[in-house]
């Protein structure tokens, strides 16, 4: 018998997944009850500190007795009554130093329990002290970059203005710049004659219809404060300042040369010569009173009144009240310094909004210096006035009826004969000071220095 095979019955699968429930990480359980105990002792303690020291009674008491039935049985689930409150915090006053001790361990076990590496909170508070040391200076280092930062920022845009005021004044005034920067009147226009494009119109123009200035170094008779001389016609080559009743913050006159010191050449410059009649190359004095009675006499008040650097064929002070007066290092054919005490103050000179701004010059060549207060009754002031590197010749150098808070002369030569018995240098009586310093004055024969040519 052929064997049958029957085909297999194959019934359906049916497969069951039970949904996994996740259960709880140890560690954050773990965490979630210390965060429990932290907070439980951290709070118990902190109640007992607060209680050994201040009674709560009074902020508590209209709210008791706080009584809870219990709804299940009969009772009181919760009963907090005043009696209760009056004697726990009896007790708590009575140890207290049991109660603060155990309250302040509550509080340290309960942060310490978040404490998982001791070796790191140990090295931190050792580094505290340092910390509290050091954050000064690294506070100032921090400050000290903004403040880097924004004094470079202003220094690049002060240095920046400052080259474009310097382009300005050359392309609007050629001649004025180059006199500012010493060069002679005939030098300059030649420079510009054959360097400009514009030909000899802009010579023309800077020159002889350009207006006068006191910082241009053009010689003529000013009122102070006025960069602008006096519109008149001038009998010689004087700077004449005259001083009235506005004051000058500073007077700054340097790198000029005075009186018959250069002689003519073939542009047509004629020789340096003094104005007729006058002895001084430079003179800077007040006004004495005079036979006029409606003139009442007048003194130049100063600040500080500085002279050096100086040649003169005499220097010469009188009639001068000085509170410091400090005379060191000059080399003289003669002197005579008589030093005489006083007792005047150290003024400084002070104009608020309606003060001048400062005059100054820088080179020139003039027959003569002369500052003068001219107006009766009236003293000029100024508040610095600077003589540097004067060149002086045929004329003395004269300094007299003045009020100065400190005057400085040092290394000035001063001499003209060779005769040390002549006092070329002279520091008369009549000039007092409450303070003086002469130190390192010598005598020297010298003679008055050569002519010099107008354009070498």
């Amino acid at each position: 018998m052929r064997n049958i095979r029957f085909p297999r019955l194959r019934l359906p699968q049916f497969s069951f997944s039970v949904p996994r429930v996740p259960l709880p990480d140890l560690t954050i359980v773990l965490k979630i009850l210390l965060g429990i105990c932290t907070t439980i002792l951290v709070v118990t303690g902190s109640l007992g500190l607060f209680i050994s020291y201040i009674d709560p009674t009074k902020w508590i008491a209209p709210f008791l007795p706080i009584r809870i039935e219990n709804i299940l049985w009969t009772g009181a689930w919760l009963n907090v009554t005043e009696n209760l409150v009056s004697n726990t915090v009896f007790f708590f006053n009575t140890y207290m130093l049991w109660t603060v001790g155990i309250s302040i361990l509550l509080i340290v076990v309960g942060f310490a329990l978040h404490v998982h590496n001791f070796r790191t909170w140990w090295r931190n508070i050792k580094s505290a002290p340092m910390g509290v040391v050091r954050s000064p200076l690294r506070a100032y280092r921090r400050i000290a970059v903004w403040r880097d930062w924004l004094i470079g920022k202003i220094t690049y845009l002060n240095d920046e203005s400052a080259k474009w005021k310097t382009t300005f004044k050359i392309i609007m005034s050629p001649y004025s710049f180059l006199r500012m920067m010493g060069f002679s009147p005939q030098m300059a226009i030649g420079l510009l004659a054959v360097g400009s494009t514009a030909g000899t119109g802009v010579v023309v123009n800077e020159t002889v219809f350009a207006d006068k200035c006191f910082s241009c170094g053009d010689y003529g008779e000013y009122n102070a404060p006025n960069n602008r001389p006096i519109d008149k016609e001038y009998s010689d080559n004087t700077l004449q300042i005259n001083l009235g009743a506005i004051p000058v913050r500073e007077i700054t006159i340097e790198n000029v040369s005075v009186g018959t010191v250069f002689t003519g050449d073939a542009a047509g410059q004629k020789a340096s010569t003094l104005p007729s009649g006058k002895a001084e190359a430079i003179l800077i004095s007040g006004n004495p009173q005079s036979s006029d009675p409606a003139f009442n006499a007048t003194r130049i008040e100063i600040g500080t009144f500085i002279i050096e650097k100086s040649r003169c064929k005499s220097m010469d002070f009188s009639d001068v009240d000085a509170h410091t007066i400090v005379v060191e290092h000059n080399a003289s054919d003669g002197q005579s310094i008589v030093q005489t005490s006083g007792n005047a103050r150290n003024r400084a000179i002070g104009g608020g909004h309606h003060q001048a701004e400062a005059m100054t010059v820088s080179g020139g060549q003039y027959d003569r210096v002369w500052l003068d207060a001219g107006t009766s009754g009236v003293n000029g002031q100024i508040g610095t006035l600077t003589l540097s590197n004067v060149f002086t010749k045929g004329g003395t150098c004269t300094f007299k009826n003045l009020d100065i808070g400190v005057l400085k002369i040092r290394q000035n030569e001063i001499g003209h004969d060779t005769n040390l018995a002549t006092k070329e240098f002279e520091i008369k009586g009549t000039v007092t000071g409450a303070n003086w310093t002469v130190t390192d004055n010598v005598e020297i024969t010298m003679s008055e220095p050569a002519v010099q040519l107008a354009n070498p």
